[in-house]
């Protein structure tokens, strides 16, 4: 089988772990840590980096090996072997890329926007043949997002958007990469094990075991530039929708908007990569005796994605291949927070695998 040819759109801590990850299962032979180790024939392995595009000086014009561990950057290091990849991280258009703050933050922390000419990221994906783009866009970059989305569709490269500007879930868009026969599989990266899964198992449970959950939050916090991006509270809308639906829909009666409120919270600079989630929820058991439930989880948050990543990969590369274009919901619904379609986590998964087997996207 042919390797999957992969150009990256944002070279920032997502894309350090994705890289580093695929470097790392390539050197080890294990299944630990994924959910898929071999999806259609398909394994972590199989990925080949063949472009990538950022803003930022520390990073655009540097073999993408480099990159990954430039600043901004600060997620764990799962590989200290990530060979030279002789891709050089290209200079995309900045649009709506950066908020306003993240250039008066410290020097650590902040953007320096590289001073260099954008590329044409459609024909940079033509040159390099890639199969996929990942898409790493900051939150609220709906400009810039829109932009990689339509390099595609005129590239004939597949999509995989993590980011929560509604592309696979939204009808018009959808509808231009079915008639392109192109794949794409969005919206807003799911972690391995993160908040919204949590969230959303104890919300289906509270369901399954007659429990009405009466009110429920979810707050976070980190230490990396996506929670410093975030404190520009426009650049919210979306993700707030994005993370709310996806336990809304495992509840048999939505919950009153009053009653249910998921959002990060605040930027903690010595967290770094690290975020730590609180779950509180409230309901009412057995004749009408209150019950209450509160969780803390803490994870490495860059890493806890890359799986999904590689997993939402792979579906792309399988529909493009049996010429399947369009949102592929089973795909999205198992690696996505807003996918086109909500199922249950078990319903989601029974799909994706007969999807990984069969035809059927």
């Amino acid at each position: 089988m042919s390797d999957i040819s992969v150009a990256v759109a944002g070279v920032g801590n997502c894309a350090s772990a994705l890289v580093q990850g695929v470097e790392y299962y390539r050197e080890n032979d294990t299944r630990s840590g994924l959910a898929h180790p071999e999806l259609g024939g398909y394994r972590p392995s199989d990925v080949e980096f063949v472009a990538a595009f950022d803003i930022d000086r520390r990073k655009v014009g540097r073999d993408l090996s480099e990159a990954i561990y430039a600043g901004p950057n600060c997620t764990g290091v799962i590989s200290e072997s990530v060979p030279e990849q002789g891709v050089d991280v290209r200079m995309g258009p900045p649009l709506d890329g950066v908020a306003s703050h993240m250039n008066e933050a410290p020097a650590e922390e902040s953007f320096r926007v590289a001073d260099r000419d954008p590329v044409d990221v459609a024909e940079v994906l033509r040159e390099t043949d890639a199969d996929v783009l990942v898409n790493y866009m900051p939150v609220g970059s709906q400009e810039a997002v829109e932009y990689y989305a339509t390099s595609c569709l005129d590239a004939g490269v597949a999509m995989v958007n993590c980011m929560p500007v509604f592309v696979a879930s939204d009808s018009e868009w959808g509808n231009e990469f079915e008639d392109a026969g192109l794949p794409i599989v969005g919206d807003d990266i799911k972690s391995q094990l993160g908040a919204t899964v949590l969230h959303r198992t104890l919300a289906r449970l509270f369901d399954q075991r007659g429990v009405d959950l009466d009110a429920t939050y979810q707050l976070n916090v980190g230490g990396n530039t996506d929670f410093l991006n975030m404190l520009e509270r426009e650049r919210l809308e979306t993700k707030k929708i994005s993370k709310t639906e996806a336990v809304q829909s495992q509840l048999t009666e939505k919950l009153d908007d009053r009653a249910i409120h998921i959002s990060p919270s605040d930027h903690v600079s010595w967290l770094g990569d690290n975020k730590v989630a609180f779950v509180r929820m409230k309901g009412d058991g057995f004749g009408g005796a209150e019950l209450t439930l509160e969780a803390r989880l803490s994870v490495e948050d860059s890493p806890n994605s890359g799986g999904m990543a590689i997993d939402a990969i792979r579906a792309c590369k399988l529909a493009l291949e049996r010429d399947v274009g369009g949102p592929l919901s089973a795909a999205s619904a198992v690696t996505m927070k807003h996918p086109p379609v909500q199922y249950t986590d078990e319903e989601a998964e029974r799909r994706f695998t007969r999807f990984a087997e069969e035809k059927s996207p």
